[in-house]
């Protein structure tokens, strides 16, 4: 029997096999990219700020162990309330919604188009290339905005930190309060320039770069084999028609693939995360002159624990934020692009029966070339 699809049906399965028609950018998916790590960068703010107080090195609380998450989240409410959890979630959420923006929307532009014009970089480096590519476009708004996020973080609450500048004066203590993420914005720029706004910018870029893309190909990877595992599956029903059914993720799935993915890059990259920090909060009065001497610093003084120094928390929050992103891209693109299958390409190497893919009114059936005339 010959099958004959016509220009809509056609695209209609294209579109749902992966490939794109619709131009190089896709700009809804920077729409739901913003829209999902925003929504995760809110709800998981405190603990990126436990992370942030306790990756510093200075956070003006008497902690006997900083290691100790439970003893470090009682003294920051403490001393500052549950209000100094939540200190510079505006710039948080700003630098998130626009990192996620280019994130998600780079990655769902490029990586169809980078598997299909650049064979050699297809798999799991087209997906990494497009994740880290993404990433270090939202740079140049997220780097300032997690200066202003972090250096409000770790001063805490006006009454605590008041309170601690005035028993000790740390070197690295700021001698300035930052009322607001503007205040804090301007007084950076008066204070130290726009060299101050990105400090630590080789460091997030160092960070981020492997992070982003270890996250995508990790999801991917693990999705290609959730794909993989079905397919084997419906290959040992004989009675069961092989269709995009097996494609289909839930949910939960999203937001398991998700969280573990962004759990373990965050992990891996946690030594980078510390640098960075350590390099974005010291202030004016710098400690360390560099990427390199914040290494050499942080090993010699505190070895191995201190470049893990805040591992755990930063685990605890990419997992449920990654998850939460992943989980709410995959959802938006569900409900408002409902000809894509949840943004994976379903290239199997063996071939699809078409038939199963579209409703009987679709297929159009020629007649002659069944009964073998022409």
């Amino acid at each position: 029997m010959e099958v004959i699809v016509g220009p809509m049906e056609e695209n209609s399965v294209s579109r749902r096999l992966g490939s794109r028609s619709d131009g190089f950018f896709s700009w809804r998916e920077f729409g739901w990219g913003a829209l999902a790590s925003g929504f995760g960068e809110t709800l998981l703010h405190p603990v990126d700020t436990l992370k942030t107080r306790i990756q510093s090195g200075q956070t003006g609380l008497s902690l006997q162990k900083q290691s100790d998450i439970g003893h470090a989240l009682k003294n920051i409410v403490a001393m500052d309330g549950v209000r100094g959890l939540y200190r510079g979630v505006v710039p948080g959420l700003t630098g998130s919604m626009v990192t996620g923006a280019t994130y998600f929307g780079f990655i769902e532009s490029t990586k169809d188009w980078l598997e299909g014009e650049h064979p050699n970089l297809a798999g799991p480096w087209a997906h990494f290339l497009a994740g880290a590519t993404g990433d270090t476009l939202g740079s140049m708004v997220y780097v300032p905005c997690e200066v202003l996020k972090q250096r409000m973080q770790v001063q805490g609450s006006s009454k605590a930190w008041h309170h601690t500048y005035n028993a000790s004066i740390k070197k690295a203590t700021p001698a300035i309060y930052y009322s607001g993420a503007l205040h804090a914005g301007r007084v950076i720029l008066r204070q130290e320039g726009l060299t101050g706004l990105y400090a630590g910018y080789f460091s997030t870029l160092v960070r981020d770069v492997p992070f982003a893309g270890l996250q995508i190909m990790l999801y991917e990877a693990m999705r290609a084999s959730v794909v993989y595992g079905r397919e084997q599956w419906w290959q040992s029903k004989a009675s069961q028609p092989v269709g995009l059914e097996k494609h289909q993720f839930s949910s939960l799935d999203e937001l398991f693939m998700g969280g573990t993915a962004g759990g373990l890059s965050a992990f891996l990259t946690t030594p980078l995360d510390v640098l960075k920090t350590r390099l974005q909060v010291q202030g004016s009065a710098a400690r360390y002159k560099g990427w390199i001497d914040a290494l050499q610093t942080v090993w010699r003084e505190e070895g191995t624990k201190g470049l893990f120094r805040g591992a755990l928390p930063r685990v605890l929050w990419f997992v449920p934020a990654s998850a939460v992103s992943f989980m709410a891209v995959e959802w938006l693109r569900k409900e408002f692009n409902p000809l894509s299958v949840n943004s994976q390409p379903v290239l199997p190497s063996s071939p699809i029966d078409i038939t199963s893919t579209l409703s009987r009114d679709q297929v159009q059936v020629n007649p002659c070339a069944e009964s073998g005339g022409l």
